[in-house]
């Protein structure tokens, strides 16, 4: 038998100017002169944008930030000034979102989860060290402690602006002119005061008064600023935080500060930092302080000890993690927090559901007059913005003064046990953990059900009339008719949007937040450590950690308990998406 020829394709040649035709698709074509224009103006913009933003990492010694800056400066640059690439032209824009708003993002979210990051500690150790030297000083005591008028001074040899002083608490001696003698801060912070020798300064002939105070001053070299409240706030700021030393050698030793820019008092350090021994000592009870590895200074270093709660950032490996999982004071308020954030998110999903269902079914009715209008109705909740719903819902459940109390209610009473005894008060929606739980169910079922309306609806007008036609002639009830054939159908379609509805609700900020705060507040004995009310939700306490001003905040443990939720979700979801399979099955 002869062998079968293999047939091959015939392929008909492109023409030279269908091959330059789609060449200059590609790379967008010759500009013309005004879009050549319009690009080069808005690259300047973009390129003088940068410029600054180097400058300023330049000053920070940010280097690393700086080096990703001028490489995506090059980039942009060379991306959009070559006349070809035009798919790079269109992507680029949104790679350069994605990467600083969703992978930077992520990246420090990960990064940070591994350190003591938080409100006290949120530098490095020379920030802290000078924090808490700042943070224990107080004035001198002593009535005979020195006190100094000044003025402020620009140098006129660098034009760094310090004070030009006179002892306030001296008396002055006409027979010895220089019983008042000026000086002179020459710069700071930190820097020690120097006395003007003779020669260096001019007094006006006699005092303004016994005190010592003259009408008129100056030094050789310096300019007296008139009126200081002319500098900008930034400089005052720098001048009225001046440490001006009085013994140079001693660098945490006794200071004036001029916070007024008026008066120059004497302050005294209650803890003195020993450079040699690494140590800070507290002057009122001996008690030595040495920095630990946790980013605290603690009594002898001892991390179980009393420490000083200002510190560094430091890394502390998985700290983090272990402490969600091993800390009591922690695990008590977290495991009713994420039972409620499971009872919360599985609730919202299942009861939006089926009265968005309900309601799709009532209106999929033929016979059914004006299925419009009140499909438009249905989803007026859905149409107003969330935070604005919440903010009502909050006004309608006031206890005293709410419209669901005192009107739809008709001011019903319940009977609550109170301080050891039983009072009759009307329903505290928002004040009881009980009853708040379940008004954060009912707003969030009035706010979620349009969605299940909207997408049911769809669903539903997507099923062929035939199977349910000859369910009907076959002898199936509606509801036999609903459960085998409508149901199974619907959550083959819906299961995806019903787990990103549970994604959505385990994380639902907004409502909680807006609403209940997370509150009302859990026992004493369950949330001491940390800020954990009766409706928070995972998301919302990790907030709480992350920004609680009461309690301080925990960049590094917030950033942790971030992670898991996106593994937490992240879980359920693939659990959830391989269940559908078996739903596709039965379908």
């Amino acid at each position: 038998m002869a062998k079968k020829a293999t047939e091959t394709p015939m392929t008909i040649p492109m023409s030279k100017e269908k091959q330059k035709s789609i060449k200059s698709l590609y790379s967008g074509g010759t500009p013309g002169l005004r879009g050549t224009i319009i690009k080069i103006i808005a690259l300047a913009f973009v390129d003088a944008v940068a410029v600054s933003v180097a400058f300023v990492l330049l000053a920070q010694n940010q280097w690393v930030a700086l080096a990703v800056l001028l490489a995506v400066v090059v980039i942009v640059n060379w991306l959009y000034l070559r006349p070809a690439g035009l798919p790079g032209k269109y992507l680029t824009p949104g790679v350069l979102f994605l990467l600083a708003f969703q992978v930077y993002v992520l990246f420090l979210s990960t990064t940070t989860a591994f350190t003591n990051f938080g409100s006290a500690n949120n530098g490095d150790f020379q920030q802290a060290l000078s924090a808490i030297v700042d943070a224990n000083n107080e004035p001198d005591p002593s009535e005979d402690a020195p006190y100094y008028d000044v003025l402020v001074v620009k140098n006129q040899s660098n034009g760094q602006y310090g004070f030009l002083m006179t002892q306030a608490n001296t008396l002055y001696d006409p027979a010895d002119p220089a019983s008042v003698k000026p000086v002179v801060a020459v710069g700071g912070p930190n820097e020690s005061i120097r006395f003007l020798k003779e020669g260096e300064y001019k007094l006006s002939d006699t005092p303004s008064d016994m005190s010592g105070q003259y009408d008129a001053i100056s030094a050789t070299g310096y300019k007296v600023v008139k009126d200081p409240t002319r500098l900008s706030d930034a400089e005052q700021a720098k001048l009225s935080n001046y440490h001006l030393l009085l013994d140079p050698n001693d660098r945490f030793g006794q200071f004036l500060m001029a916070n007024d820019l008026q008066n120059a008092i004497t302050y005294n350090l209650t803890m003195i930092w020993d450079e040699k021994a690494q140590t800070l000592t507290r002057q009122t009870d001996g008690a030595v302080f040495k920095p630990s590895d946790d980013g605290f200074f603690h009594i002898n270093g001892n991390v179980k000890k009393e420490r000083i709660e200002i510190g560094w950032q430091v890394n502390v490996g998985v700290k983090n993690f272990v402490s969600i999982f091993t800390d009591p004071e922690l695990l008590r308020p977290l495991g009713r927090v994420m039972t409620w954030t499971l009872v919360f998110a599985i609730s919202s999903v299942l009861t939006t559901f089926v009265l968005g269902l309900a309601i799709a079914l009532l209106f999929d009715y033929e016979k059914l007059r004006g299925k419009k209008l009140y499909r438009s109705f249905m989803i007026l909740p859905y149409a107003f913005p969330g935070f604005l719903s919440a903010y009502v819902w909050r006004g309608l459940l006031n206890t005293e003064h709410g419209f669901v109390n005192t009107t739809i209610l008709g001011g019903l009473k319940i009977t609550q046990h109170l301080n050891g005894g039983d009072v009759q008060t009307m329903i505290p929606w928002l004040e009881d953990p009980n009853w708040a739980k379940l008004a954060v169910l009912v707003v969030n079922l009035w706010m979620g059900f349009p969605y299940m309306f909207l997408i049911t609806t769809g669903a539903l007008q997507a099923i062929p009339a035939e199977l349910t036609e000859s369910a009907t002639i076959d002898g199936a009830t509606p509801w036999q008719s609903f459960r085998l054939i409508k149901l199974p159908l619907l959550l083959v379609s819906l299961a995806p949007l019903l787990i990103a509805s549970f994604a959505y609700n385990f994380n639902n900020f907004g409502l909680i937040y807006l609403l209940t705060g997370g509150g009302p507040s859990l026992p004493e004995e369950v949330s001491a450590r940390y800020d954990a009310g009766g409706t928070d939700i995972l998301i919302t306490f990790v907030y709480k950690i992350a920004f609680s001003a009461g309690r301080g905040r925990d960049y590094g443990m917030a950033s942790a308990f971030s992670i898991l939720i996106f593994i937490v979700v992240g879980g359920l979801s693939l659990i959830s998406f391989r269940r559908t399979k078996a739903l596709e099955e039965m379908a």
